[in-house]
Order: C-alpha cells, then sequence, then structure tokens
C-alpha cells in the first residue's frame, strides 16, 4: 500500500469518528428557540457579522430590526442596502461616537432613546431578528443600566433572536448569552494610514 493509500485511509478512520461525535452533538441539541448572541472584541467585524445574520434571517422570510447605538452616520452601505428590503426597520439613534460628541449626557439621552425602540422590537413577536449594533459601548460608559438591558433581552418572544455588537462586553451580558464571539486585533489597515473606504468600513 502507498503512502498516499494510507494516509487517505487515516483521513477515512478520523473523519468516520468525528462524524459519530458531530451526529451525536446534533441529536442532543433539541431546543429549539432564539438565541441571544454577543459580538464582542477589539477586531474588527463585529457589526459586519450581525448584518451577515440579517441578510441570512431575510432569506428566510423572517422581519428584521436594528437600532444603532452611538454610531449616527446614514450613510453606510449596509443601511442602504437593508432600507430596500421589505420587512426591515432600522434606526440609527447615535449622534457619532463618543469621542466625537464629547458630551455624556446627551449620549446617555440618546441611547435611552434607542433603547426604547429596542423594547419596542423585543415585545414584537413578528420580528424574528434584532441586532443592536454598538449597545455594548452604551453599556460600558454607564448610559443604561446593564441589568435592565439583561432582563429585557431576556424577556423577548421564545422564537425571536438577538445580536449585541461593540467592544468591552460587560460581564452580565456575557453570562446572559448563549454565544459570544471575541473578535481579535492583529492588523488594521487604519493604523498604516489607510482611510476608511466605503464597502470596508462603512
Amino acid at each position: 500500500m502507498s503512502d498516499e493509500q494510507t494516509r487517505d485511509e487515516r483521513h477515512a478512520a478520523r473523519m468516520a469518528r468525528k462524524k459519530v461525535v458531530v451526529d451525536e452533538k446534533i441529536a442532543q441539541a433539541s431546543t429549539a428557540r432564539g438565541v441571544l448572541l454577543v459580538n464582542t472584541g477589539n477586531g474588527k467585524g463585529k457589526s459586519s457579522a450581525a448584518f451577515g445574520l440579517l441578510a441570512r434571517a431575510l432569506g428566510h422570510g423572517m422581519k428584521v430590526g436594528v437600532v444603532q447605538f452611538i454610531k449616527g452616520r446614514s450613510d453606510t452601505g449596509e443601511e442602504a442596502f437593508f432600507r430596500q428590503q421589505p420587512g426591515v426597520q432600522w434606526h440609527v439613534m447615535g449622534e457619532g461616537f463618543t469621542w466625537e460628541t464629547q458630551d455624556r449626557s446627551r449620549d446617555a439621552e440618546k441611547a435611552r432613546a434607542a433603547w426604547d425602540i429596542a423594547r419596542q422590537m423585543l415585545a414584537d413577536p413578528a420580528i424574528g431578528l434584532v441586532v443592536f449594533d454598538e449597545l455594548n459601548i452604551a453599556l460600558k460608559y454607564d448610559y443604561l443600566d446593564v441589568d435592565t438591558v439583561v432582563a429585557d433581552l431576556a424577556a423577548r418572544p421564545a422564537g425571536q433572536h438577538a445580536v449585541v455588537t461593540g467592544r468591552g462586553a460587560p460581564p452580565a451580558l456575557v453570562a446572559a448569552a448563549d454565544t459570544v464571539t471575541e473578535m481579535g486585533l492583529q492588523k488594521h489597515a487604519f493604523a498604516a494610514g489607510i482611510q476608511a473606504m466605503p464597502g470596508m468600513e462603512f
């Protein structure tokens, strides 16, 4: 038997063992309900990943909602695209990043107004997926009470999915989430002097 045949046989045996393990995990996953995802960390892609899920949900015929905390610009490619799709509610509720606004009380006021809209979405069982973009930042700066936010998320309709993005997710939210992704930073074009580019950063 050649080395290539031996390697192929070892691979087939390894994949057969792996299939047994994966099939068992699939069989054990018997609960069907909405999940809470948190995308956090210093790396790029937290919001982009959430908007990918938005597209996926729309592909399954779900109604979706987006509330953007902190962010104030309305010229992003994702907003331009998703606003054209049926079944999308989109609210840009911030006035810009905190280092731009430099007004804590006003930022907190805007965050509270955004959470009022978020609560309306969380109470609507017709909405299959909600994305709360940069909510972690509002929680990090104590613009909103984290215990209240976690309780509101927990009280959402049983079939509704929720995605929260932003750096610095608080421990209480991480504990409440079903799936948490910590996105790490290795390199970023901005550090090399490359401007934020349409279609990539906004």
